[in-house]
């Protein structure tokens, strides 16, 4: 009896120590929805930069505009999941013009993610645990790999966290006190001051602010095509940044 005991109370030890191990593994995490801000009427008004390359990619361009992102419907996509339809609004650089819609995309908030649908790409732009450092394939939906993709760039992107709950400053100077940044890729390939070589270069990183959604964003990606024969050298490519004004 005395011998069962003792086994007993072995066998209970072992048991707290591996339910004491399994908590204490548990990464503490902030909830995915203290980023983001799904209602419908709200908004966040960016400033918002837009580089394209002219006469035939001789030139790069900056064209400056004001957008708003507003929430407009919630919806269901086609999996059947809830989410919300977005639709971005440009204006001039003062606001003052008429807002004109230019583009719709939907924000699937998840369990586990939010995924971004746009121009028929799904991104998972943030996932759990948000901790220093954590990182995930977040263009691992996307068809990088056939022959006929237009986004092979975006291979093998790992999403990481960095900065977590740190404060950002935004258009003139505001501090957003609560924040994470999402470094998607920072990559040259080549050698882009070398005129006579191909090179490409792809910048993508995001911020979120809590309780408000993205706050900042800047993407950049290009491809340069050196000179042919009589040919000069060209670039191809596109980049936005948005910087946020002000929320509702």
């Amino acid at each position: 009896m005395k011998k069962n005991l003792i086994i007993l109370s072995t066998v209970s030890i072992l048991l707290v120590s591996v339910i004491s191990c399994t908590k204490t593994e548990k990464f503490p995490s902030a909830e995915l929805s203290e980023y983001m801000n799904l209602e419908v009427g709200k908004y966040v008004r960016y400033r918002l930069d837009s580089t394209k390359f002219i006469n035939f990619g001789q030139k790069d361009t900056v064209i400056k505009y004001q957008g708003k992102e507003v929430v407009e419907a919630a919806i269901t996509d086609n999996l059947g999941r809830p989410g919300w339809r977005i639709t971005r609004y440009l204006s001039d650089t003062t606001g003052t013009k008429p807002w004109i819609a230019s583009a719709t995309y939907a924000i699937i908030p998840t369990r586990e993610g939010v995924e971004v649908v746009e121009n028929n790409l799904r991104f998972v732009k943030l996932r759990l645990p948000i901790t220093e450092g954590y990182n995930w394939k977040g263009n691992s939906a996307i068809d990088t790999y056939s022959s006929t993709s237009e986004v092979r760039f975006m291979d093998d992107w790992d999403y990481t966290y960095e900065n977590v709950s740190s404060s950002f400053n935004v258009f003139n100077n505001v501090n957003v006190d609560n924040t994470i940044t999402v470094n998607q890729r920072d990559e040259v390939i080549g050698i882009p001051t070398d005129p006579a070589v191909y090179s490409e270069k792809t910048v993508s990183r995001e911020v979120y602010g809590a309780g408000i959604g993205l706050i900042y964003r800047n993407f950049l990606h290009w491809e340069y095509q050196p000179t042919n024969g009589q040919n000069p050298g060209y670039k191809i490519g596109y980049g936005i940044k948005l910087v946020m004004i002000d929320h509702n």
